[in-house]
């Protein structure tokens, strides 16, 4: 657990410390074109009213978006998670977060991009299982 000046430990960064949460804050000023078309569609309680977290840090990475009310995390990949060492880290981060028994969806930048209802749909599928 991460203590911020101040206020209450947070479970939900699952043990990030105080650089990466930094680290999390710069990114959000830096999402990519698919991040911030999903964002549009997930931020402020807009998908049956679950709130997600964008460029949410947990453990020793951080994730593109956490809704911790359902354990779940969506991420988007751009074209470097085609590559095979990207391939074998995203697993291992896969395994990594459903020990912390966190779920995970992954959708394409050219899901987001050319079809987000039917990845509004798939994350609406997901969140109706808890």
């Amino acid at each position: 657990m991460v203590k911020l000046s101040g206020r209450d430990e947070y479970p939900f960064y699952f043990g990030a410390g105080q650089e990466l949460l930094k680290l999390a804050g710069e990114l959000r000023k830096t999402m990519t074109p698919a991040e911030e078309v999903i964002w549009k569609k997930l931020r402020k309680r807009q998908v049956k009213n679950y709130r997600f977290r964008r460029q949410h840090p947990i453990k020793d990475f951080i994730v593109d978006f956490f809704c911790y009310d359902a354990i779940l995390v969506i991420e988007i990949d751009g074209v470097v998670h085609d590559l095979i060492s990207q391939k074998e880290r995203d697993k291992q981060r896969t395994k990594i977060l459903a020990s912390l028994g966190i779920r995970e969806i992954r959708f394409t930048n050219d899901e987001v991009i050319n079809d987000n209802e039917k990845v509004i749909d798939r994350i609406e599928t997901e969140l109706s299982k808890i």
